[in-house]
């Protein structure tokens, strides 16, 4: 990962969209793993106290940040190999993402608020649901941990080096992800896993860690 970071007082540049006449492309990953100053704002947008978060960054951006949904967004969560395989066919197959965290063995999917409450409801009712692992849906009420907004240093505990963005917020009004993709996403995945599974393959597991994604592409 690049040694760069983003801070409040100096304004990241975002993504430049280059990929709008060719297929998806692994970006640079510090444009896709580091928060931008507008990224951050949507972030702090979601708290009862939006200056006294970015405060709090400003001063310490290697600290995570407890936030709570239902407003700004909504998070899916979701173990993290089934999540990499979700984000790999939304952004190769589908619309792409939002802003995507890993968290202590979990990818957080950051999702359109209203999401946590109807995508419990869609799965029950789809003939591959029982091929998915159970999403925990947080929404209005809940909260969750963000990453910090530059990466962990090398004295950081060893419990936040497993919490870093994947596709980092960049800007103030973020694309969402809603319940619909986000069930197509796990069905197709669940299908692929399934025929995957009567099939014995002579090459080696790709890198799941290779991947990363082209932000520019987001809707």
């Amino acid at each position: 990962m690049s040694a760069r970071q983003s801070h409040l007082s100096e304004p990241t540049p975002a993504t430049t969209a280059t990929a709008a006449s060719t297929p998806a492309q692994a970006p640079l990953l510090d444009h896709a793993a580091l928060v931008t100053v507008d990224g951050a704002s949507w972030l702090a947008s979601a708290s009862a106290y939006p200056r006294s978060t970015l405060a709090l960054w400003g001063s310490r951006p290697h600290a995570p940040v407890v936030l709570p949904c239902g407003s700004a967004f909504d998070v899916v969560s979701v173990p993290a190999v089934f999540g990499r395989r979700m984000l790999d066919r939304l952004w190769d197959e589908g619309p792409g993402s939002g802003p995507v965290a890993a968290h202590r063995g979990r990818m957080l999917i950051f999702a359109a608020p209203g999401t946590a409450q109807r995508l419990p409801s869609l799965l029950a009712w789809e003939e591959w649901s029982p091929a998915v692992p159970a999403p925990l849906c947080h929404g209005t009420g809940d909260a969750v941990t963000v990453p910090p907004l530059a990466p962990p240093d090398e004295t950081a505990p060893a419990e936040r080096l497993g919490s870093r963005w994947l596709v980092a917020p960049d800007t103030r009004d973020p694309w969402l992800p809603g319940p619909e993709a986000l069930l197509w996403a796990s069905v197709r995945v669940a299908r692929a896993m399934a025929g995957a599974a009567v099939r014995i393959s002579i090459f080696p597991p790709a890198d799941q860690d290779a991947r990363v994604y082209d932000v520019s592409r987001r809707r």
